[in-house]
């Protein structure tokens, strides 16, 4: 009976292994297309809670997303292209040769505003805001 009811307190599911207690919310997808705005609000999230972002190009340019201050300020769970899970130590930018997805969860360890942009660009619909809460 004991061991049933431990077995309650600690779940066995990836998450719990990994120490994500908690399911990850899912953001509004980031879109790369030429001329189009990335996001259509800043992202406002929380710091110390899971999130999921998907980032899609529609192959319409070669678009790269930097944001090296944002990965510098979330722990990176992994990012996933293809099927494929790739856990980093870090990250600094992500680029689009072609139409494709990639996926990202972490989790944002530190208040504050942050970005993800088009490298070379300097319009506000060539960026993501991250506006992080404490």
């Amino acid at each position: 009976m004991l061991v049933l009811a431990l077995a309650g307190l600690f779940p066995a599911t990836a998450d719990a292994q990994s120490g994500l207690l908690q399911r990850a919310t899912e953001l509004p997808p980031i879109e790369l297309s030429s001329g189009k705005p990335l996001a259509q609000a800043p992202y406002e999230i929380e710091a110390g809670k899971y999130y999921r972002l998907t980032i899609r190009s529609d192959g319409s340019q070669e678009l790269a997303l930097a944001g090296p201050e944002f990965f510098r300020n979330v722990w990176i769970n992994e990012v996933v292209i293809n099927d494929i899970e790739v856990r980093p130590l870090g990250l600094d930018s992500l680029e689009f040769d072609a139409e494709g997805e990639a996926t990202i969860s972490f989790v944002p360890i530190r208040p504050g505003r942050f970005e993800l942009r088009i490298p070379g660009t300097t319009g506000a619909s060539q960026r993501a805001e991250f506006l992080v809460k404490g």
